[in-house]
């Protein structure tokens, strides 16, 4: 049987699983990539370890925590940077991180110079809800403002 080639995605995911247990021995439990035009969001789930879990839970340990992960995105991201652009061929323009220490969760976000809010659902939405049309539906639409 012949192995499929990973797709990008999958290579991103992979680089950034390796990339995040190399640097803090703990792998996460799975990685979402999302790319949106020139936006590439990576959620790492269940990211954190569990002393990390530990410290998190104080207002004074989740602070510590995420400064911990914000540190370490930060002195290593060049090398995410060039990892994504050996995968995709597209130079990174920006990058940034943040820790939500309640659920574990660790989002990269690269961009090219956009201010990029990341929320995670509770649930899914599937594409088909998601794209759903129709006058008495605007829950699902997606709007483009100009600025």
């Amino acid at each position: 049987m012949k192995k499929l080639d990973p797709t990008m995605a999958q290579q991103v995911a992979r680089a950034i699983s390796v990339f995040q247990e190399q640097r803090t021995g703990y792998p996460p439990k799975a990685v979402t990539v999302v790319l949106s035009d020139d936006t590439l969001v990576v959620t790492l789930h269940e990211a954190l370890s569990p002393a990390e879990k530990a410290l998190a839970s104080t207002p004074e340990g989740a602070v510590q925590v995420q400064e911990f992960h914000r540190e370490l995105f930060k002195s290593s991201v060049g090398v995410l940077r060039e990892e994504i652009r050996r995968i995709t061929g597209i130079a990174v323009g920006e990058a940034a991180a943040e820790v939500e220490t309640t659920t574990g969760a660790v989002v990269h976000a690269f961009t090219s110079g956009m201010m990029v809010q990341v929320f995670r659902l509770a649930g899914s939405i599937s594409a088909a809800t998601w794209n759903k049309s129709g006058l008495n539906d605007q829950s699902q639409k997606t709007e483009v403002l100009p600025c």
